[in-house]
């Protein structure tokens, strides 16, 4: 089920976006937010499995306003001057609602069946949905911020433009790079070095720490400087670096967490300014759907990839599985170096269409 509704939250994305565009972020969020949360509760009264299944796309299609919406609302909320320390707290709290979702369900396990955990965690979106409506007054609508003469590609156009695929690319890679990561780093490592599983588990923790507080690192950066494009290739570089050596180098067992966690700081401190050095290169009024497409590639990739990684382990190559994700990491690089480069070719073409007074 939570498969599906990943399915149904990537492929809605982008025509919730323009919808976004159009008429506004704000509703669609509270709607959002709150089908999504009413869907997950409802399934504690779900007959059968189908029924669970129906109520995923549900909760799916409500899922699919979350990137579009709440980076529309930030892009027009924000001062530029703190809007990377703005994503970066975005970024921070969703992962740490992600870490925190399975010890939590564990422990309410302990004392009460899985329906009522699904009731009550989904009625937490109705008071999520409550505070969005309460403090609306200071949520700006980018919709009200368009410039009647902003010039360039619009809608389909701009989506299909070729800085836009470019970022496109750069996200999915990104996204199929850190799935090998999360879903094979424990395997891999006892397969090569015959790393306990304790100790592979705990490098693993100690990758996705520093990848989540690296978030709040890039976003202090991201305020502070424009060069945002030679500071994400050098600490993807750095990441790449890392997860090669622990793919081809055996390590001490003491030296692998500071290792994954280095790696995790690195690549967590290059995601802020991805979507900074994003934001600037989306027109006035095309947040929604460009974040809504654009981000679509961090699911599409996290899906693709554990098949395919999972044949080359059974076929007895985990020799090759962390290399692999160093190179998806580093060819991401050439995506994003590709989309700088388009963005600066753009802007340059219309400055030089001014003319002169």
């Amino acid at each position: 089920s939570f498969a599906l509704m990943s399915a149904v939250t990537a492929a809605l994305q982008t025509p919730v976006g323009f919808l976004v565009d159009r008429h506004g972020a704000r509703p669609y969020l509270v709607g959002g937010v709150t089908l999504m949360g009413l869907a997950m509760a409802a399934m504690a009264f779900a007959p059968n499995y189908w029924v669970i299944l129906a109520l995923a796309v549900l909760s799916g299609v409500g899922n699919s306003v979350i990137h579009p919406a709440d980076y529309a609302i930030l892009g027009a909320s924000i001062d530029r001057s703190r809007i990377g320390r703005a994503f970066a707290m975005h970024t921070f709290t969703g992962n740490l609602g992600f870490a925190a979702g399975p010890p939590v369900v564990a422990a309410m396990l302990l004392v009460m069946d899985w329906r009522p955990i699904l009731l009550i965690l989904g009625l937490l979106g109705v008071p999520v949905a409550l505070a969005i409506l309460w403090q609306s007054r200071i949520l700006q609508d980018h919709v009200q911020r368009v410039a009647k003469d902003a010039t360039g590609p619009s809608g389909r156009d701009l989506l299909l433009s070729r800085p836009i695929l470019l970022f496109f690319g750069f996200f999915l890679l990104s996204a199929m790079a850190g799935s090998v990561i999360q879903a094979f780093t424990i395997t891999v490592l006892g397969k090569l070095w015959g790393t306990p599983v304790a100790v592979a588990s705990l490098a693993l923790t100690g990758y996705m720490v520093g990848a989540t507080g690296g978030t709040l690192l890039g976003g202090w950066y991201a305020d502070r400087s424009r060069r945002l494009f030679g500071f994400i290739v050098g600490l993807t570089a750095v990441s790449a670096a890392l997860l090669l050596a622990m793919g081809t180098v055996a390590m001490p067992d003491w030296l692998l967490l500071p290792v994954a966690a280095a790696a995790g700081i690195a690549l967590g401190s290059s995601r802020t300014p991805r979507d900074v050095m994003l934001k600037d290169a989306i027109p006035p009024g095309q947040m929604g759907k460009v974040f809504g497409f654009v981000s679509s590639g961090l699911p599409l990739g996290s899906a693709i990839t554990p098949a395919p990684v999972g044949w080359l382990i059974d076929m007895g190559h985990a020799n090759l599985v962390l290399p692999l994700a160093a190179a998806l990491l580093l060819l991401s690089l050439l995506f994003m170096g590709g989309a700088s480069g388009a963005v600066r070719a753009e802007r340059a073409a219309r400055t030089a269409a001014v003319p002169a007074e």
